[in-house]
């Protein structure tokens, strides 16, 4: 079993890192869901609720181009429209129910240098996203992701609010920053606030600034470098948002790895999104939702709630992936990759969290082929739908 935790949506050129997380023993009693039956692809059909439950079939198909589509398996789309011409008329599938708090999401193509996206994919990709959450957060601004999500939340008509991602680096003097946030704000000016939950400004910016030190206290001297980095960032984005005289506040957040949050950065936020992987900690399947929300209250919520400006936090990654691509990586100790893990995950952290109210966005929309030949093992096989 690798310990390599990759930061698959980085920027073109940004290497992975170790994933590093405390166990704790987890607590509280499992509920069991009701099985429905079988959808496109792999799709999770969640009804939350007392005993309501969840429809997974999986058939894995080979990635063919640029563009991984959530599919149906034979090449066709999933979603019908009463007007060919009028994505807002699209047929929704009673089987999907908003039972998700949130999705993570990149829309297939987002990645430097080919940009391969297109606004058709990204329009069929929220026609059925929307039928399973109304939050979704972006990773990054290359490749006018932020664009082509607000043009397809506008031409769907759907209710469905975005967490823009600025996916800065330690090491390239701001040019990422700068990029994805003229994207950023240039997507601000053409579509407005109404779809605008707030800005993420890095995405496990600390775990890479302490892994290429060597060290792993965010804490430190050299934690607190970084957190000065990325807090000029942060400032630069809410100075760039209050010289917009935008009509409505937009917050100001910052993702990191469970336990790599520092707290000056932490001070300079409205919100933080914690990544939190039983999966990357070795956990076994049937431990793995109780983990997932000690971990998240031990290191996140309940220390950022004694700050002085209260930040709101989010478990922004957590999931099962299905499958892996090598027989090396397909266990990380005491439980294995499979569509009934992920099934079991489903089954027991969406309930928990949905109940006690624990903000999260699960991970993620749909497996990623590119993930899979860049860096294989378990990397590309996260998705509650297939990619074609």
């Amino acid at each position: 079993m690798s310990s390599a935790y990759r930061n698959v949506d980085a920027p073109a050129g940004e290497q992975p890192y170790q994933w590093q997380e405390k166990y704790t023993a987890p607590g509280g009693a499992r509920r069991k869901w009701i099985i429905w039956g079988s959808l496109v692809g792999l799709v999770a059909l969640i009804a939350i609720g007392v005993g309501v439950g969840v429809a997974v079939s999986h058939n894995h198909h080979s990635g063919s181009g640029s563009s991984n589509r959530a599919s149906n398996g034979n090449g066709s789309s999933p979603v019908a429209q009463t007007d060919p011409n009028d994505p807002s008329t699209f047929v929704k599938d009673d089987r999907l129910i908003q039972s998700f708090y949130g999705l993570a999401y990149t829309p297939a193509g987002s990645q430097l240098p080919q940009c391969g996206n297109s606004l058709s994919d990204v329009i069929e990709d929220i026609q059925l996203i929307s039928q399973l959450t109304t939050r979704i957060r972006l990773y990054g601004a290359d490749c006018n992701q932020s664009a082509l999500v607000l043009e397809a939340i506008k031409q769907t008509k759907v209710n469905l609010t975005v967490f823009l991602g600025n996916y800065n680096v330690p090491t390239d003097g701001g040019a990422a920053y700068v990029r994805q946030r003229d994207e950023i704000t240039a997507a601000l000016q053409t579509y407005g606030t109404d779809h605008i939950g707030g800005i993420t400004v890095g995405n496990e910016f600390m775990l890479n600034w302490l892994t290429a030190a060597g060290t792993q206290d965010p804490n430190s001297d050299i934690g607190n470098q970084g957190a000065q980095l990325l807090i000029a960032n942060i400032t630069d984005t809410i100075n760039t948002l209050n010289g917009m005289n935008l009509p409505t506040h937009i917050p100001v957040g910052t993702a990191d790895a469970g336990a790599f949050f520092n707290t000056e950065v932490l001070s300079a936020v409205e919100y933080g999104m914690s990544n939190v992987h039983p999966w990357f900690a070795n956990v076994s399947i049937d431990q793995a939702a109780g983990w997932t929300n000690d971990f998240f209250q031990e290191w996140n919520a309940q220390p950022a709630a004694l700050l002085s400006n209260h930040p709101t936090m989010w478990i922004a990654e957590t999931g099962w992936p299905t499958k892996s691509s090598d027989v090396g990586n397909e266990s990380n100790g005491p439980s294995t990759a499979s569509v009934p893990n992920l099934q079991e995950f489903l089954d027991t952290f969406v309930c928990q969290a949905n109940q006690n109210g624990t903000g999260y966005f699960f991970f993620e929309f749909f497996d990623e082929a590119w993930k899979d030949q860049q860096f294989g093992g378990v990397e590309g096989w996260w998705g509650l739908f297939n990619a074609k």
